[in-house]
């Protein structure tokens, strides 16, 4: 076992990159499912200049990638109509939600901002596992957010 100023074992380091490194490439597809299904969900098309307008990217880096999700069976294009998910691409946008909602609920309790908490959560969501998201969940049942209020509080009379 390793202490915060030690190097932990190379297995249990090694782990840590390989999960960083499949989150990394899991980020970007499912930004783009999450999204298309926000489109969606709002009764909006989901096409290809939304998409890349969203996202900031050319419309290029979007074809290409929606060529990848629909090779991943994850969206069905429809000729002169917008992007639409297929089962496992809802499911897959489902999951990355509920994971954005938890992380974002987190941030907010600690008492980030709404605009930061929103903006961090999208980056975060991707890189949290699943037993620090049981934490963060946890943690806002038990009343980190009082607790965090209190905290703050307490700390400015002590200023």
């Amino acid at each position: 076992m390793s202490t915060p100023d030690t190097l932990p074992d190379a297995e249990t380091h090694s782990e840590g990159f390989r999960a960083n490194r499949a989150a990394r490439q899991n980020a970007l597809v499912e930004d783009y499912v999450e999204l298309i299904a926000d489109l969606l969900d709002e009764g909006q098309e989901a096409r290809q200049v939304d998409l890349a307008g969203r996202l900031g990217v050319a419309q290029p880096t979007v074809a290409k990638m929606l060529t990848r999700l629909a090779d991943e069976g994850l969206v069905a294009r429809k000729p002169y109509r917008g992007v639409f998910l297929t089962q496992a691409g809802r499911e897959m946008a489902e999951r990355v939600r509920a994971r954005h909602r938890v992380v974002e609920a987190f941030l907010l309790a600690l008492g980030v901002s709404s605009e930061n908490a929103r903006i961090d959560a999208e980056g975060l969501e991707h890189y949290v596992g699943a037993e620090t998201l049981e934490a963060f969940q946890l943690a806002m049942n038990a009343g980190l957010d009082q607790f965090m209020l209190k905290a703050r509080g307490d700390r400015r009379r002590h200023t």
